[in-house]
Formats: structure tokens, C-alpha cells, sequence
């Protein structure tokens, strides 16, 4: 019976992690590179975890901080060498997976949270909103409870952007209403 889909060989899985990791703005580890690489069901955890430490010896990814890989030079030509081997698909799909991991990281490097306890038993949440140019915003507010201060902490990061453009528009909307 023949296999379905894309992958058939570790030599079709090696590719598949190039393509993904030269699209990578950041490195990536295992876990990462499978979810990324995930686009065919005939893909398993097992061949990632085996093709990585090839790989690394082969000097077509580089191992970083943390268990974390980058694509090499030599990866990257090899990479534009055989990417053309890939399903349409199974690119564009990997493409689109890599495209919104590379921006849920970018943005999660500009929206940051910290929570500090205090000496009466509360905490303090600190919110912060960056852009490439600095800080936009910065916030602290009080949680009764360290339950409380991780739902205002988790709350923010999902909602950094509409909380800074409601401010502002509520800030800059009662300055036109002094003026007049």
C-alpha cells in the first residue's frame, strides 16, 4: 500500500525542517520545529527528535541556548537547494505556521508582565506595552490575591493593545471636550 502525503523518508522530514527553520525569525526547539513542521500526517514527534541531532552533526542546524536550534549557513543552501521537493501545500501550510509563530513571539517580546508581592500580603501587577521604539506604556495595579494578579497578568497580554487605545482615546477625548 503506498504512503499518503508529502513525508516518505528522514531525507523528506530534514527538508521539511529546513524550509521551516529558515523561515524562523528565532530559534526554535523540538517541540517547536514538530508543530511547525506538522503540515502531513505522516510526520511523527519521533522522526523530528531523530533528524535534529543528524543535523546538528551534519552542521545544517546549529544547537543554541536552552535545546534550541538555528539554521546554519549550510542548511540554508541546502535548503534552497531542495525546498522545491515539498508539496505545494505542505509548504504553504508550514509557511502560514511559520509566519504566525514568528509573530505571536515579535509580540510577545512588546507586551511583558510582572507580578511582585507586597508586604501585606497583596501584589503588585506591572503591565508594560513597547514598540521598536520604546515604551508606550506602563501600568501597576493592585491584586488582593496572587490568583488575581495571574488573571490580570494573562488578561493584559491578550489585550495589551485594545487597553493602550482605549486609554488614549479616553485620555485624548476628554482633552477636545476641555478645550471647548
Amino acid at each position: 500500500m503506498q504512503r499518503l502525503g508529502f513525508i516518505h523518508d528522514m531525507m523528506d522530514v530534514k527538508v521539511l525542517i529546513l524550509y521551516v527553520t529558515s523561515r524562523s525569525s528565532y530559534p526554535l526547539n523540538s517541540q517547536e520545529i514538530y508543530e511547525l513542521c506538522y503540515q502531513d500526517e505522516c510526520l511523527s514527534y519521533f522522526d523530528v527528535c531523530t533528524a535534529i541531532p543528524e543535523m546538528v552533526a551534519s552542521g545544517h542546524l546549529q544547537a543554541v541556548e536552552e535545546e534550541k536550534y538555528i539554521i546554519t549557513d549550510k542548511g540554508r543552501e541546502a535548503g534552497a537547494l531542495t525546498e522545491d521537493s515539498i508539496a505545494f501545500t505542505v509548504k504553504q501550510r508550514a509557511e502560514n505556521a511559520v509566519s504566525r509563530y514568528n509573530r505571536q513571539i515579535r509580540r510577545s517580546s512588546f507586551v511583558k508582565s510582572q507580578i511582585i508581592p507586597r508586604e501585606k500580603g497583596d501584589f503588585s501587577v506591572i503591565l508594560s506595552l513597547d514598540d521598536e521604539m520604546g515604551n508606550l506604556m506602563t501600568l501597576e495595579l493592585m491584586a488582593p490575591d496572587q490568583r488575581q494578579a495571574v488573571r490580570l497578568s494573562r488578561l493584559f497580554e491578550k489585550k495589551a493593545e485594545t487597553i493602550y487605545s482605549l486609554t488614549m482615546a479616553e485620555l485624548l477625548d476628554g482633552e477636545d471636550s476641555e478645550e471647548d
